[in-house]
Formats: structure tokens, C-alpha cells, sequence
């Protein structure tokens, strides 16, 4: 596919495939509830798709397809790991979206081990409920940073630009699936967690418990957290009784679309870092 058309494609395809997916996900979640809802939809909603409409609009004024360009200049100048070698583009298109799977699962233990990155990813923790919208919620500055690490990976694995469009479409799903307040039978989830994140699976990390919150890590591939130690089958509590969020924002006004974009600047005493500064689960 010519560059031009891939650049141009781009953010219809994410949008048309975001809509698809947000809309079933949606309408698992109203059919098969796996929790009851702490607050409405009307409470929570509004403000977790306002900090999306934000996180979308600052991405296109200051980064606009900025991984599918990486991954053109790399191909052109013969940069990175898979420019080195040749191989099948089926092959090479897989093993990219592989690696990068994996260099999302570093970064996102990364954001939870290093003081200031935990400060803009606990506004996706922060949230007092779990379901399809959690899986949008995350600060603009966030997505930035993650933007600027993923072009970094692009380019040192030399991802071709087809295999970047398709992991964005597919991180992008999996966030609003393994967050779903749906429910699967336990049969089902139990052989589909050793090939995807579940949301049943997922749910474990957004627990108010750190030993919690610090496993489960994957978004897309379950295998990361089995291969490095950080995989947790259940939460302790159970699944329906598990308290969702975080110890430091507990109230209604936490969940404010004014308050998620200042809540890095907030001190969060009551619960502290994830982790702290010696790797230690608190």
C-alpha cells in the first residue's frame, strides 16, 4: 500500500473500528453484566469519552500518524531488526505485532514503577468503576509519552508500517474488551486467557489492592505476565465483590472530566506510588 494512501487511511480505519467495537462491547456489557454498577453511565461516561475527545485531539495537532511515518522513514533508510532480515511479510508482519505487544507490557510496568509516570497512569486507575469506557481513560500527557515510546519500539524493531496500523486497531480493541463489565462463561475464559487478556483477567489489575494492581499487566497477549511472574488468576475478593479504583481518589467529584486532567498534580498520600522507588509492592 502507497505511503500516502496508509497515512491518509489511518484514522478512519481506527475510528470506524473503534466504533464497531465500543458499540458491541456496549451492548455485551447491557446484556451480560459481570458486576453490579457502583455509579450510572450518566456519571462516569461523559467524562471518560470527554478525556478521550482530549486525548484524540492532542494527538492530532501534535502527533498526527506518528508511528506509520516511523515506520516508513525505517523501511526507507533499512533501519531496524526486521529491515535487517528477510523474511515472508505475513511472517514479519506478525512477529512485529509480537514485539510490540511485548514492549507495551515493559512500558505499562514502567508506569507503574517510576513516581512521576504512575502520576499520569493513575487517572486510568483511578476510575470507581470497570467497564468499555475505563479502557479510553488516560491522560492526554499519557498518551504522548506512550506515543513517543512506541515510535522509539517501531523503529528499533523496523515494524512494517501495515503491522503498526494493525496493532493500533487491535490495542485499541483489546483495551475496550479486557475492560468489559461482562460477563463470560467461566469455561470460555479460562481456555481464552492462555490466547487473549480476558476481561475477567484484566479486572485483577484495577483492584484497590497493590499486590493486585501490580500483576496482570498484558493488554493484548496473556503470555507476558505468565512468562515474567506477574500474573494473577483472581482477584482475593472475588470478581463481584472486588473493590475497583483507587485508595486516594474515592469521591464522586474524582470522576469529573476537570478533575481526571488535574489529578497528576494531586497528592495521593492515602494510597501512594504502586510501586515504590525499590521495586516493592506497598
Amino acid at each position: 500500500m502507497p505511503a500516502d494512501t496508509l497515512l491518509g487511511a489511518e484514522p478512519l480505519v481506527r475510528f470506524g473500528a473503534f466504533l464497531g467495537v465500543f458499540a458491541a462491547v456496549a451492548l455485551w456489557e447491557a446484556a451480560a453484566p459481570r458486576r453490579d454498577r457502583a455509579f450510572a453511565r450518566r456519571a462516569r461516561w461523559p467524562h471518560n469519552l470527554g478525556l478521550l475527545l482530549v486525548d484524540a485531539a492532542v494527538l492530532r495537532v501534535v502527533a498526527p500518524g506518528v508511528a506509520i511515518a516511523v515506520a516508513l522513514a525505517a523501511e526507507a533508510q533499512g533501519f531496524g531488526l526486521l529491515n535487517a532480515v528477510t523474511l515472508p511479510p505475513w511472517a514479519a508482519i506478525a512477529l512485529a505485532v509480537a514485539l510490540l505487544d511485548l514492549a507495551v507490557y515493559f512500558q505499562h510496568v514502567v508506569f507503574h514503577a517510576v513516581p512521576a509516570l504512575w502520576r499520569l497512569h493513575r487517572v486510568h486507575h483511578a476510575d470507581l468503576d470497570f467497564d468499555v469506557t475505563t479502557g479510553t481513560r488516560f491522560h492526554p500527557v499519557e498518551i504522548l509519552v506512550s506515543m513517543a515510546i512506541k515510535s522509539a519500539a517501531v523503529a528499533a524493531i523496523g515494524a512494517p508500517a501495515l503491522a503498526v496500523l494493525l496493532f493500533e486497531v487491535t490495542l485499541n480493541a483489546t483495551a475496550m474488551f479486557n475492560h468489559a463489565n461482562a460477563r463470560l462463561p467461566l469455561a470460555a475464559d479460562r481456555w481464552l486467557r492462555w490466547l487473549v487478556v480476558t476481561p475477567d483477567m484484566h479486572r485483577v489489575h484495577h483492584s484497590v489492592r497493590r499486590d493486585e494492581t501490580n500483576s496482570n499487566f498484558g493488554f493484548n497477549l496473556p503470555w507476558w505476565d505468565r512468562l515474567f511472574g506477574t500474573y494473577r488468576a483472581q482477584p482475593a475478593a472475588g470478581h463481584a465483590a472486588m473493590t475497583i479504583g483507587l485508595e486516594a481518589f474515592r469521591a464522586p467529584s474524582d470522576l469529573r472530566l476537570d478533575q481526571l486532567l488535574v489529578q497528576p498534580l494531586r497528592d495521593d498520600s492515602p494510597g501512594g506510588y504502586a510501586i515504590d522507588r525499590r521495586g516493592e509492592a506497598r
